[in-house]
């Protein structure tokens, strides 16, 4: 294996687990719920298709990523 293709399994690595982090910390909050206050909670809706949106391509990315480094090997 070329030094050129272990430095981008090595990146591939750090990024794979920096997106992980990013859905666990998103999943984190969904399962936290909406607090009581009501005001809260509006701005907690608000937030919720954003979140989803940045979840979403969060997790396509990692299938990008991991892919990549399923063919490398």
């Amino acid at each position: 294996m070329t030094q050129d293709i272990e430095q981008e399994i090595a990146e591939l690595r750090k990024r794979r687990d920096e997106l992980r982090e990013r859905l666990a910390s998103i999943e984190k909050d969904y399962r936290a719920g909406l607090p009581a206050d009501f005001e809260e909670q509006a701005i907690q809706l608000e937030n919720a298709e954003v979140l989803a949106g940045i979840a979403k391509a969060t997790a396509d990315e990692l299938d990008l990523v991991e892919k990549r480094l399923a063919e490398l090997g």
